[in-house]
């Protein structure tokens, strides 16, 4: 036991401090529905295109990279890239912005460097992989939080007795608890039409973000500190998460068929 607890402590001193004090993003399942969704809406050309510097994998299968390389410190500059901090009365337009980066400069620079002729396979995969799963962190609203309390992470309540917070309420603890997988879930998104797909697509990655800053109002008035968050937590708020999964989906589609 004593070694037990020697290798934990080892363990949570070498994990980046920016790691501890931000650490949630949309879970596995969260960012692999976004994918499974733009899949099934990606042009021919950009399939076939995306196809070749991917090496056949999927969309979902790579929707996760960006969170899985946090664990190498020489992708400490991506880290800002997830996430927007700005205060309730602001728009992004008004509001400070990070020095390091954020999810509009990190989205932008993922686009800049695929359509640059110039850059190798090897950059435009890297950066189509970071694009799928920044794509995905706008939509979840905890992503354009607060950032006093680090977008929610700093709101401790409890998820079914157990220790969580709001940001990771928000993350994963629904999707999990729901149970179903990511192809599952996919395929059982709302029904859209053409029109309705055209209008979700309207508007500019910046448009996108005040629009999740407004409903990131919304959940920060959804919990009181340290509220047990239940069945009933999930009955009024799963709704919105599986319509922002599906809204991501479709507009990260758009971005690759424009970009293919």
């Amino acid at each position: 036991m004593k070694y037990l607890i020697t290798i934990s402590l080892l363990f949570t001193l070498l994990i980046p401090k920016q790691s501890l004090a931000y650490n949630e993003f949309w879970g596995p399942t969260g960012h692999r529905v976004v994918g499974e969704i733009a899949e099934k809406h990606l042009s021919r050309k950009a399939k076939r295109k995306i196809n070749k510097l991917l090496k056949n994998q999927s969309l979902a299968f790579v929707s996760t990279y960006a969170d899985e390389i946090k664990s190498d410190k020489k992708y400490n500059k991506f880290y800002s890239w997830h996430y927007i901090n700005m205060p309730f009365e602001e728009s992004y337009e008004t509001a400070i912005k990070n020095p390091e980066g954020d999810l509009v400069t990190g989205i932008n620079t993922c686009i800049s460097v695929i359509k640059d002729e110039n850059s190798s396979n090897s950059d435009k995969a890297f950066y189509l992989k970071l694009l799928i799963h920044l794509v995905g962190d706008l939509h979840q609203p905890m992503h354009v939080g607060l950032k006093e309390d680090k977008g929610g992470n700093d709101i401790k309540v409890q998820w079914h007795y157990k220790d969580s917070n709001l940001h990771r309420v928000w993350d994963s603890d629904m999707i999990e608890e729901f149970n179903m997988s990511y192809d599952e879930l996919a395929d059982n998104a709302e029904l859209l039409n053409k029109t309705d797909i055209k209008k979700l697509q309207e508007g500019s990655v910046v448009d996108w973000v005040n629009e999740t800053h407004e409903l990131a109002k919304l959940v920060y008035k959804s919990a009181e500190l340290n509220e047990n968050l239940r069945y009933r937590y999930s009955y009024n708020n799963f709704t919105t998460v599986r319509k922002q999964l599906q809204i991501a989906g479709i507009r990260l589609v758009k971005v690759l068929n424009d970009l293919f």
